[in-house]
């Protein structure tokens, strides 16, 4: 996020342009605290923020109204206004944060991704219909996720899939920088310089296709796991908005 010139990839027959000064604008905007307990000024803004940024791409957006302690909070979800008779791809990321936190990486990168990817493929013509989700209270977890999860099955909706941006704005090259839960550490760098990819094994074919796609980019390190079932056997690799699609099926 450094550069400050319009970068330019061809991807899968795309014309992706990457602004690089809007990634950091938007981060600068979204960074702060924004637990709902600490920080809710702060979060209603980034609410507004990116909800005033999706419909600027020309999306349409929807509020994904919940309940959480007595209290209502939304999702945003944001789709193009042409729909597409295909199944649904989701992509979100949260834009809650821990309380005491700032929140830069966790998740303000992500929501920066997730806006840069909106505004890229809203004026595309996609073959499935694509949900820019912004997900709220992730970090009670997945509370926001976990709400509009079971909406979309109740109401009988086709997921092709589902993709969490969460905490892709870290790097760190010293030896001994990444961290792993018990057993994993002998299969991967120690250094936490890369791009990790996970899926469970229901969705095997969708990580082959997106780390396939993330290798495409030079200099990218990208590492991949697949886990059984819904993950619970390494609990870590659940604390994401994905996991309730997981355990919706």
């Amino acid at each position: 996020m450094g550069q400050k010139s319009i970068e330019s990839e061809s991807i899968s027959g795309l014309d992706v342009r990457v602004d690089a000064e809007r990634l950091r604008r938007n981060l600068q905007m979204i960074v702060g605290e924004r637990s709902p307990f600490s920080g809710q000024h702060h979060l209603a803004a980034v609410e507004a923020f990116v909800e005033k940024e999706f419909e600027s791409y020309g999306l349409h957006v929807e509020s994904d109204f919940f309940s959480y302690g007595g209290r209502t909070f939304r999702n945003l979800i944001a789709r193009p206004r042409t729909r597409s008779g295909g199944p649904l791809v989701i992509l979100g990321a949260h834009i809650d944060a821990v309380e005491g936190c700032p929140g830069a990486d966790d998740n303000a990168s992500g929501v920066t991704l997730l806006l840069e990817t909106a505004r890229i493929l809203a004026s595309q013509r996609l073959r499935s219909q694509v949900l820019f989700c912004a997900f709220n209270l992730e970090e009670l977890n997945m509370i926001g996720s976990a709400a509009f999860a079971k909406k979309l099955k109740a109401a009988g909706e086709r997921v092709a899939g589902m993709i969490s941006l969460e905490m892709v704005g870290y790097a760190d090259s010293r030896p001994g920088s990444q961290k792993y839960p018990v057993g994993l550490a002998r299969l991967y760098p120690d250094r936490g310089d890369f791009i990790a990819v996970i899926g469970n094994w229901n969705s095997s074919a969708l990580l082959r296709k997106f780390s396939a796609q993330l290798r495409q980019v030079p200099n990218l390190p990208v590492e991949t796991l697949s886990v059984p079932g819904k993950g619970w056997l390494i609990p870590a690799v659940r604390l994401s908005d994905h996991s309730p699609f997981w355990d919706a099926g």
